[in-house]
């Protein structure tokens, strides 16, 4: 989960922001789609988009543990229903965090897509309220100790849900060697391993991301933590404009804050993979808050030169430290988020299967 990966950005870069135009019927969002009319933008077994892109959220929990009641809101803030919910678990195997593919999230999957993000590691809170966790290590997953226990009964469940998901292996994993999770060769034979173990058991439903923070300090831990090609479905990153947030000194627009990544990842790991910005966002500048509207309102003019990004999820959580609020949920961030996702560009069919 972000926020507590943070690290200052020093790029810069000049965009033009393009303005979205809002479709609104009887106080909701109409709910544009492809699903059942151009077979041409239908996605492929990976759930690859040959046109347009994905529209997603991570939103996180109520205080009442709801994760529907919350996700229905923040879709008729944002006048649409998203097409891809980004979740979050932990290893443990208790209802709350460690049950993959909760009743919360089987109801919101039926009418989207779901990503599935799998910790090794137990929360030390319900819903890791306060980012803090025990490692459970990656030579202690690649070795199988974890299999009949957390591993195989997970795998049934998401087999049973039998509509593919989208499913990440300790995201940013480039950030989690430092806090004592093991080596990159290990992460390397814990994801392979976990592979392997799903198709074993007959998982099919499963199209896996690889997900690294993109933060180009890191660029020999990410090179040394790729599984490869015959492991990876997707490539995932998680990079923000943090701004004031956490002490970055320069203002980033969204491309700034997307492309420099995006180009390395295509460069340095692989060309052929599609890209999910499985996590993004924008911090506020608490002198001209129509920054953050304009920030969201240029992603539709900035999407087609990143061809390939095919999902684009943002972060709806504020993170620890001032000036660190990175949610959509009121003002001028709502008002450009919800611009960016009327376009045509983030209007497809979700499947069904």
């Amino acid at each position: 989960m972000s926020g507590r990966h943070a690290e200052p950005q020093r790029r810069a870069h000049t965009a033009i922001a393009l303005a979205a135009v809002a479709a609104l019927a009887a106080g909701i969002g109409v709910w544009a789609t492809n699903a059942d009319g151009d077979d041409r933008c239908a996605p492929d077994a990976d759930l690859v988009l040959p046109c347009g892109a994905w529209w997603g959220a991570y939103i996180p929990y109520d205080g009442d543990s709801s994760l529907t009641r919350p996700v229905y809101a923040f879709e008729k803030k944002i006048g649409r229903r998203l097409d891809l919910v980004y979740t979050y678990h932990d290893m443990s195997g208790n209802p709350v965090d460690g049950e993959l593919l909760t009743p919360d999230e089987q109801e919101l999957g039926r009418e989207r897509l779901l990503m599935l993000a799998w910790e090794s590691t137990v929360w030390k809170e319900k819903h890791h309220a306060n980012w803090s966790e025990n490692q459970l290590g990656w030579k202690n997953i690649a070795s199988g100790m974890y299999d009949e226990s957390i591993i195989d009964p997970q795998a049934r469940r998401i087999k049973a849900y039998g509509k593919r998901v989208f499913f990440s292996f300790d995201q940013e994993t480039d950030f989690r060697i430092k806090e004592g999770a093991g080596t990159p060769a290990e992460y390397v034979a814990a994801y392979r391993h976990l592979r392997d173990r799903f198709e074993k058991l007959g998982v099919r439903n499963v199209v896996w991301v690889w997900t690294v923070s993109g933060y180009l300090d890191h660029k020999e831990q990410m090179k040394a933590l790729y599984p490869g090609d015959a492991y990876v479905d997707w490539i995932g990153m998680d990079q923000y404009n943090y701004y004031q947030c956490h002490r970055s000194p320069n203002w980033m627009d969204f491309e700034a804050s997307q492309r420099p990544s995006y180009e390395w990842l295509r460069e340095n790991i692989s060309a052929n993979k599609p890209v999910m910005l499985s996590e993004f966002a924008t911090a506020p500048d608490p002198q001209r808050p129509e920054r953050q509207r304009d920030w969201y309102k240029e992603i539709p003019e900035v999407a087609p030169k990143l061809p390939k990004v095919r999902a684009y999820v943002q972060w709806n959580r504020a993170v620890p430290g001032p000036n660190c609020d990175l949610t959509v949920n009121s003002g001028a961030a709502l008002e450009g988020y919800k611009a960016a996702g009327l376009d045509p560009y983030f209007r497809q069919g979700v499947p069904r299967h």
